[in-house]
């Protein structure tokens, strides 16, 4: 499992899907983006079924509600199992959802 929140989520994707990178259980990006960076090729067709849990706060002054849409819209093409909640949040992780990546998590780590 790797994720996180912001640069974090973007850093963790790009380690997720990146070219010849081993396959995570899960991909959880929380007001991330889909990072796009010269000489690193991303590869999600490779990761096709792996779960990935994309939550972004709808009012985001600082990174755009648009780019969480289409990270999840991205991985979704790429052939992940994607989750995707908008919570009306600005820049955070929005504590009302923590349960259900709580619950996410431990689907993806077969721990159910």
């Amino acid at each position: 499992m790797i994720g996180g929140f912001s640069q974090g989520a973007a850093t963790a994707c790009g380690v997720a899907i990146g070219r010849e990178r081993p396959r995570a259980a899960g991909l959880p990006m929380m007001s991330g983006f889909y990072p796009e960076v010269a000489g690193w090729e991303m590869d999600p067709e490779a990761k096709s079924g792996m779960p990935a849990y994309v939550t972004h706060g709808a009012f985001d002054p600082i990174i755009p509600v648009s780019f969480g849409r289409q990270a999840s819209e991205r991985l979704a093409a790429g052939g992940l199992d994607v989750t995707y909640r908008e919570t009306q949040m600005q820049h955070g992780i929005d504590f009302q959802v923590i349960p259900e990546i709580r619950d996410w998590v431990r689907a993806a780590v077969g721990a159910d």
